[in-house]
């Protein structure tokens, strides 16, 4: 065979194998930049606020873009992250409406004047000066004995004077938020206990994409895939403001809070495993919720109440300060279930 020839074939050789080696080293570098992705948004809120300020936006923009869904998947599958879970002596009671005592007030910014109505399946911490709850606690039973039911009107509380009416926060921009959930309530409890939760006692005003967006994400993770994995479900969640004086919605001085929270508790035989989440209001449309993870101890200081109060220190302590790095593990089978509820996949 002449050198021209030969030439000619290694030519053509090493021209059909640099498509292959460059597919090789991009899957080995995107494989790479995923694990990467993954480990730096697992990191705690603060951190990540960080470093936000030190990385320029485009980097930090395709770590998010990467990490957040892939850790998803892998936090769903229980191979990434780490769970807040002690050992506990006792029982949580049978059907109770909540684990370990209900929110007490130790301070600002919540108001002096929070009284507890009690709507059977769940409690509500409201608030006359506010004009909404400071808190709602609610249980979900791992079984759905109820069909999903369709959307009640909103009322007004007739037993609360200050309670708004449903039309009060027309044109203010604001969603009228569900503490108690609508979904979870009314498929354990039925229309009854689902009708309580369209009371306006029970609504908040919360930001659209907050309403829509990542809140209900987690409301239908507890509701369809925690349970499904871990049993009844314990659940308070809340709002607050600033300190300094918050903004009203003017014609009916309904405050609207800055934040709000959802504190989430099981327990596994003896095992108490939970977590907390805390949102602004001006939370994107798709974010995450594994990156507002905040620990106990943390959101009683912003709240001005004490959560577990009835838990002895030994467990309580450690519970509250310990701040996990994932939203709880589903079963396998969910684990893409909870990737298409952030997309909108949920009811």
């Amino acid at each position: 065979m002449s050198h021209k020839k030969r030439q000619g074939r290694k030519t053509r050789n090493y021209a059909r194998r640099t498509p292959l080696w460059l597919s090789v080293l991009l899957a080995a570098g995107l494989t790479l930049f995923s694990i990467f992705s993954v480990w730096y948004v697992h990191h705690p809120r603060r951190w990540l606020i960080a470093y936000e300020d030190i990385l320029p936006s485009y980097i930090t923009a395709a770590i998010y873009s990467f990490g957040n869904p892939i850790g998803d998947i892998t936090d769903s599958l229980g191979l990434t992250g780490h769970d807040t879970i002690y050992e506990y002596d006792e029982l949580a009671p049978e059907n109770s409406v909540h684990f370990a005592g209900l929110p007490v007030r130790i301070g600002s910014p919540a108001p002096a004047d929070i009284r507890v109505l009690n709507r059977g399946d769940f409690i509500i911490g409201w608030s006359d000066s506010l004009r909404h709850p400071v808190w709602v606690a609610y249980h979900v039973p791992a079984e759905a004995r109820f069909p999903s039911l369709s959307r009640p009107a909103f009322t007004k509380d007739k037993g609360l004077e200050l309670s708004p009416a449903p039309q009060a926060y027309t044109n203010s921009g604001m969603d009228r938020g569900h503490m108690a959930p609508n979904y979870a309530i009314a498929t354990r409890f039925g229309e009854g206990a689902q009708k309580l939760t369209f009371q306006m006692s029970n609504i908040a005003p919360q930001t659209p994409q907050l309403n829509r967006g990542v809140w209900r994400d987690v409301e239908h993770r507890i509701a369809d895939l925690w349970t499904a994995k871990y049993g009844e479900i314990w659940v308070i969640v809340g709002c607050f403001g600033s300190v300094n004086g918050s903004q009203f919605i003017i014609s009916d001085h309904i405050e609207i809070p800055e934040y709000f929270y959802q504190i989430i508790v099981a327990q596994e035989g003896y095992n108490v495993r939970a977590m907390a989440v805390l949102f602004d209001q001006d939370v994107g449309w798709n974010d995450w919720a594994a990156r507002h993870l905040i620990s106990i101890d943390e959101l009683e200081d912003l709240t001005g109440l004490d959560f577990l109060s009835e838990l002895p220190s030994f467990i309580q302590n450690p519970l509250e300060a310990e701040l996990p790095s994932r939203l709880w593990p589903v079963k396998p089978t969910d684990a893409l279930k909870s990737l298409l509820n952030h997309f909108g996949g949920n009811r």
